[in-house]
């Protein structure tokens, strides 16, 4: 079942020009930055009431959020809903005709699990299904 929004997702060129940016518009003191491998990004976390905003650089040319913005510009990226067992969601949505990008959870920011599903089985809009191993700490 999906519980919540655990994070927006937005796809930006530069990490750093990004940060000062969002740190102008929400004051934040406290945020998460890491690079994710296995995804080819930077990411810049923070949180606006209960929900993250991750701010999401490519590090390399090859990376889907370099496509996404060589395509598209920068903007909203994906909406990020929290399940507590993203396998048991995975089947569900599956079994629904879902088109899912992950059929198999992969490693994400934050140490979640995360999974894709297809903008063309959603209305347009890129979803992402995530489960916490941990909270989220600021740094």
């Amino acid at each position: 079942m999906l519980k919540s929004i655990n994070h927006i997702g937005i796809a930006v060129k530069n990490a750093e020009e990004s940060l000062k940016t969002f740190l102008d518009i929400f004051q934040f003191s406290q945020y998460h930055r890491e690079i994710v491998e296995s995804q080819k990004v930077e990411v810049i976390s923070f949180k606006v009431g209960d929900v993250l905003i991750e701010l999401t650089a490519p590090t390399d040319e090859s990376s889907t959020i370099a496509k996404f913005i060589e395509k598209r510009g920068e903007g909203i990226h994906h909406i990020a809903f929290e399940t507590g067992s993203i396998n048991n969601e995975l089947e569900r949505l599956s079994a629904l005709g879902l088109n899912l990008i992950n059929p198999v959870a992969v490693p994400g920011a934050h140490e979640m699990l995360i999974s894709f599903l297809h903008p063309k089985s959603t209305n347009g809009v890129l979803m992402e299904i995530c489960q916490k191993n941990h909270e989220f700490q600021e740094e």
